[in-house]
């Protein structure tokens, strides 16, 4: 008798109800806080005033707050910064790891056991806060968008989990290209890689996430207020609740012109930072069990 899965089960009408409402309040408690902060951004200061807060029914909508970050100040610059750490970023990181990944699968490639034993011991041993520092100083990365990129580049468990799908992809394969003459190089972007996309889709975005909401190394290692990525901005304007005004949004103050409300543009903010990972995750979400779940679980 074949025996289904737990979740494959077909629930009662009472089951089905109460699975609905659970479900329903959990997705109402994700969404309602984006919806409350988006449509403070959209809101001009006499509704945020009448809501005496965050804005949780529509007003009047305007953009002044979107537009005024736009406008070529610190937010703009910051963003900018960013999507270019990002970028960079995530192509190094995604390219050391496939590189990395794809020499320790390979059983008998030069010294491959004691750097995985290297890679390994990372896991339970970090350098430290201090350690850290010092080499980035004496590499002299201070003060430079490198310093938010290499100390971070690899990630040891991205790089094993990527190491795991690799080894599970039949030997025959490439010992047949082999065969045919084809070098490792030539294996690994032919044959290797165009079967593991969905592995190299979500490390990629594992290292892309993790750059974009990275703030703490450039706290550190920046001392160029100019050169800040859009996430100190946040926790300067946002979370500590500094004031953002006109000269540092971009605008010139206009004698008569009303500037859009502080507490918009903080949200405005908020949701500049969440847009990329809301946009690029549903088209990688579907890679999830088949690039990590399955090479972690074998592996």
């Amino acid at each position: 008798m074949t025996i289904s899965p737990a979740w494959a089960e077909r629930p009662s009408r009472a089951g089905g109800l109460v699975k609905g409402i659970v479900l329903t309040l959990i997705v109402a408690c994700v969404l309602f806080p984006i919806y409350m902060v988006v449509l403070t951004s959209l809101s001009t200061q006499e509704t945020v005033s009448e809501a005496g807060g965050l804005v949780t029914v529509p007003g009047e909508l305007s953009f002044a707050a979107y537009a005024e970050l736009f406008s070529g100040g610190v937010v703009t610059r910051s963003v900018m910064v960013s999507l270019g750490v990002t970028l960079v970023g995530t192509a190094i990181s995604l390219t050391v790891t496939v590189l990395a990944a794809y020499g320790l699968s390979r059983p008998g490639s030069l010294l491959h056991k004691p750097m995985l034993f290297l890679i390994l011991l990372t896991f339970l041993f970090g350098p430290g806060l201090i350690p850290n520092y010092l080499l980035v100083s004496s590499l002299g990365l201070i003060d430079t968008y490198w310093s938010l990129i290499l100390p971070g580049a690899v990630t040891a468990f991205n790089l094993v989990v990527m190491r795991a799908f690799f080894m599970n992809i039949p030997e025959e394969v490439s010992d047949s290209a082999r065969i045919d003459g084809a070098s490792e190089f030539h294996i690994l972007r032919k044959i290797v890689l165009p079967m593991s996309k969905g592995v190299t889709a979500v490390i990629g975005l594992f290292y892309a996430v993790g750059y974009w909401n990275s703030f703490f190394n450039a706290v550190l290692y920046l001392n160029d207020n100019a050169k800040w990525p859009l996430q100190v901005v946040l926790r300067q304007y946002v979370l500590q609740g500094r004031s953002l005004f006109s000269g540092q949004t971009g605008n010139v103050t206009v004698v008569g012109q009303a500037l859009p409300p502080s507490l918009a543009i903080q949200m405005a903010i908020v949701v500049v930072a969440l847009l990329p990972v809301l946009f690029v995750y549903p088209f990688v979400q579907r890679h999830f069990t088949k690039g990590v779940i399955i090479g972690a679980v074998k592996g």
